[in-house]
C-alpha cells in the first residue's frame, strides 16, 4: 500500500499460464478413460499449438467452485470440460448440459489434470472457458443502482493469488466492481479464479479511460475516492466513510502512483501494532471492505 513515484514500474509477480501446456498434452493417457465422453475428435483433442486468437479468447479455469460459478451464471461460456471420475456425481447437471449442448467433456486421470491446469490444485476439474471482457466505465455507471455502492480501483496489482483473494473478499462484501486502468493488462487467470472460489463471476471488471476522465465520471456519479496508504492516512476505523466509495489500491511492493494518490479525495490507513510494515494488498482489501460494510 505504499506510494510510488510516477513512471516507476510496479514489481510484477509471476503469472501462472492459462494457455496450453508447453509441449502439448499426451493424448495416449486420455483415451483409456472411456467414461462420459462427448463431442471430441481425438485427432484434434487439446492440440499442442492452438492459434493465438483462441488462447486470447479463452481462459483455462480449475477448481470446483470456480467452474460451478461459471456454469451457474454463463454456462454457454464453457468450451471444454475435463474431470476426474470421482467428480462425476457432483457435476452431473453440468455434464448433462454439456451433452444437450454438444460441449465436449472427458474423464481423465488426476495426473492429466495436473498437466492441463499446470497445477495440482485443480480439485478434480478443469475447463476451457470464454473470457468475459471488462465493461466500460460509462456502461457500468449507467446501469449502477442508486444508493450505497463500493468499488475497488486496482493500480498495478498483478499477482494472481492476490487478485483471486481480492475477488473473493469483494464478492463476500458485495463490492460492485473492480476498476482497471486504461492500460492495465490484468486479466483473470486460472490461479486467480481458483483462489476467488467463485468470486470472479460475482464481481464485474470495468475498464476505465483516461484517469482524469475516469475521476470526473466517478465523482459525477457521487463517488468519493480514497487512496489507501501505509502511513499518514486517516484511520479507516475512525474515518467517516461515504456511502458511495472507491478504494484505490496500489501494486504489490511498488505501491500506488503518487499523482493518483494526490488526486484522491481521502487518504486512509489501516492502523496496526507496527511489528510488520503493512498488510499485503489482499489482506488489506478485506479489512478495508469490512470497515465500509460495518458503517452500512
Amino acid at each position: 500500500m505504499r506510494e510510488r513515484e510516477r513512471g516507476e514500474r510496479p514489481v510484477r509477480a509471476h503469472r501462472e499460464r492459462d494457455d496450453e501446456l508447453a509441449g502439448g498434452f499426451d493424448q495416449a493417457g486420455l483415451g483409456q478413460a472411456g467414461v462420459g465422453q462427448a463431442g471430441f475428435d481425438d485427432a484434434g483433442f487439446d492440440a499442442p499449438s492452438p492459434q493465438r486468437a483462441r488462447r486470447d479468447a479463452e481462459v483455462r479455469l480449475y477448481g470446483i467452485n470456480a467452474i460451478r460459478a461459471v456454469f451457474a451464471r454463463r454456462p454457454e461460456a464453457i468450451r471444454k470440460l475435463y474431470l476426474d471420475a470421482p467428480r462425476i456425481p457432483q457435476l452431473q447437471p453440468m455434464l448433462a448440459w454439456c451433452v444437450a449442448n454438444r460441449v465436449g467433456y472427458r474423464v481423465v486421470e488426476p495426473q492429466d489434470l495436473d498437466k492441463l491446469a499446470a497445477s495440482g490444485h485443480h480439485e478434480g476439474v478443469v475447463a476451457d472457458v470464454l473470457r468475459e471482457e471488462p465493461v466500460s466505465l460509462s456502461e457500468w455507471l449507467r446501469d449502477l443502482a442508486p444508493g450505497p455502492q463500493l468499488a475497488i480501483w486496482l493500480d498495478g496489482v498483478g499477482n494472481p493469488h492476490n487478485l483471486g483473494a481480492i475477488l473473493r473478499s469483494s464478492a463476500h462484501f458485495g463490492v460492485s466492481a473492480v476498476l482497471l486502468t486504461k492500460d492495465s493488462n490484468l486479466a483473470l487467470s486460472g490461479a486467480a479464479a481458483r483462489v476467488a472460489e467463485g468470486g470472479a463471476e460475482a464481481v464485474p471488471m470495468v475498464r476505465m479511460g483516461r484517469t482524469d476522465n475516469a475521476l470526473a465520471q466517478l465523482r459525477g456519479s457521487g463517488f468519493t475516492l480514497a487512496a489507501t496508504v501505509v502511513g499518514g492516512g486517516e484511520d479507516v476505523f475512525a474515518a467517516t466513510l461515504p456511502q458511495r466509495l472507491i478504494y484505490v489500491l496500489g501494486a504489490e511492493g511498488a505501491g500506488m502512483d503518487r499523482d493518483l494518490a494526490a488526486a484522491c479525495d481521502l487518504r486512509l490507513s489501516i492502523p496496526g501494532s507496527g511489528k510488520v510494515e503493512s498488510l499485503n494488498v489482499a489482506a488489506a482489501t478485506a479489512v478495508l471492505l469490512a470497515a465500509w460494510r460495518a458503517r452500512r
